[in-house]
């Protein structure tokens, strides 16, 4: 029930930038993956992940993880503000990560990443 998982290049700049803050968040996006993320898609549970609307025309949809719980942010559980911006490519049981972005840093995600490499050609 996995999905093949692939990181984008500026994902992986987040990533490093956020892991300096954040030592367990490796580990917290993989169980948020394996859990809410399959969850969602495959047993169409409610897990705090909606879809992102507004966006015109892209090739895959895109979605944002809004429950993401980080053990380095102690005691907030899954309210802690970290977004996790995704793609998902179902025919290929692929998911592609865009974004990730602590919310007290940056309100929304970035739109213009997204349609970058999203927009339909």
């Amino acid at each position: 029930m996995r999905f093949d998982v692939v990181r984008l290049e500026e994902f992986e700049r987040d990533m490093r930038r956020l892991l300096r803050r954040y030592s367990t968040l490796e580990e917290d996006l993989d169980t948020l993956l394996k859990t809410a993320v399959v969850a969602y898609h495959r047993l169409g549970h409610n897990t705090g992940i909606v879809p992102i609307a507004g966006l015109g025309w892209t090739r895959l949809p895109i979605f944002k993880a809004r429950k993401f719980a980080c053990r380095s942010l102690g005691g907030k559980g899954a309210r802690t503000g970290l977004r996790l911006i995704y793609a998902l490519d179902a025919a290929n049981d692929r998911i592609e990560l865009i974004e990730l972005y602590f919310k007290a840093d940056q309100e929304n995600e970035d739109r213009e990443r997204i349609t970058r490499h999203y927009e339909l050609r």
